[in-house]
């Protein structure tokens, strides 16, 4: 089989459709008004930015109200956390998350940590798996915020998301959860889940990188993050990004569109694991065995480090990681496959390969062609292989 060209990361971003493009490209050439201008010209761009709130509130099964335009992710996670935990201060200054959370939470803990505020981490099963019953039991009269990813970046695990939520409401609690890598892989109805707050980022959807929302559900009041010029109804100042915020719009319907697709990337995503797991000897699936992403592979290999095995592949026309590509810079091992209990050694020879509508059978037999025989000569070079 001939070198070929396979993205096989699209956990870490995904490739901007070119519908979306197109849909963005008249409010970066025609209609590039200031949305905030009383003049028609501004309030054309307004009407656009409008719509597209709208159109993702239509889609996520929230009101238009509840939705703000954020620049990413992470801007969305720092100020769900930060505004709840400031804005409930009186109430109390306990904090929960989960252990396998994305740095952009767990590093935002840390620093309410340095404030005065209390975190508890609660531990995963060997599935990457958080118990709703953990949380209730963790749960104190001082708690004012949980914060529980929908999906891990990592390892694919799908969190039971509901029944944590219902669990908060009882509590009367807020709840937040990081969907960034569900939506679009996950059928989501916000005022059916629970949730009071959730996270999205417009690149793992195919849209350009640089947009995202937070979804506050009616009612809850947290903290601003950024102020200024009072846009986002005075709760997330800065002048809009009206063509991101409609190529975030037009990504969600076209993802929302796509998703009978999924099971034909599901398919593709066990075959993937099963001959892997089949052809090459000493590894483990890390993750949920079902409960998990359509398009998540993540497998450990012993007697290997993870970075060679990503340079070879590569080598071969394969992008892929070995986890989160936020963190790749640290050669730390993961601290997701930690929380599952992997050993050091273990967690730094993982593989994660993440699929999507793109992705076809003939690029899973060529991964599957490259794979084993990259694995054994990093094996043949480990002074800990047949040892």
């Amino acid at each position: 089989m001939e070198k070929r060209f396979v993205y096989a990361d699209n956990a870490a971003t995904t490739k901007p459709d070119p519908r979306v493009l197109e849909a963005m490209k008249p409010y970066l050439t025609e209609c590039w008004g200031n949305p905030s201008s009383i003049y028609s010209f501004g309030q054309d761009a307004k009407e656009a930015l409008n719509k597209a709130r709208a159109k993702i509130a239509s889609l996520m099964g929230c009101d238009a109200g509840e939705i703000y335009f954020t620049s990413c992710g992470t801007e969305s996670d720092n100020w769900a956390i930060r505004g709840a935990a400031y804005a409930n201060i009186r109430k109390g200054k306990h904090l929960i998350t989960t252990k396998v959370e994305h740095h952009a939470v767990l590093h935002t803990m840390e620093a309410l940590k340095k404030e005065g505020f209390e975190v508890t981490y609660l531990d995963v099963d060997e599935y990457g798996m958080v118990s709703p019953e953990s949380v209730r039991n963790a749960i104190r009269d001082d708690t004012t915020l949980v914060a529980v990813m929908y999906a891990n970046n990592e390892i694919g695990t799908v969190m039971p998301i509901a029944e944590i939520a219902k669990i908060t409401k009882e509590k009367k609690v807020l709840f937040f959860t990081d969907a960034v890598q569900a939506i679009g892989h996950e059928k989501i109805n916000l005022h059916e889940l629970g949730a009071d707050m959730l996270s999205c980022s417009g690149h793992k959807i195919n849209a350009p990188k640089g947009t995202g929302f937070l979804y506050i559900r009616k009612g809850v009041g947290i903290r601003n993050l950024i102020e200024g010029g009072g846009q986002e109804k005075g709760k997330r100042s800065g002048t809009e990004n009206v063509a991101y915020a409609v190529a975030l719009a037009k990504a969600l319907e076209l993802a929302c569109e796509q998703m009978p697709d999924l099971e034909r990337v599901a398919a593709m995503r066990d075959r993937l694991i099963h001959e892997i797991l089949a052809k090459i000897p000493d590894t483990r699936l890390n993750g949920h065995p079902t409960q998990r992403l359509p398009g998540n592979v993540n497998i450990s290999f012993d007697f290997i480090e993870g970075e060679s095995m990503i340079l070879l592949l590569d080598s071969c026309g394969i992008c892929a990681s070995t986890g989160s590509a936020c963190s790749n810079n640290s050669l730390e091992p993961s601290h997701v496959l930690l929380a599952i209990g992997l050993p050091h050694e273990k967690a730094h020879g993982s593989l994660r390969l993440s699929l999507s509508h793109e992705t076809t059978d003939e690029d899973v037999d060529y991964i599957l062609e490259k794979l084993p025989p990259i694995i054994q000569r990093l094996r043949d070079m480990s002074p800990l292989y047949n040892a």
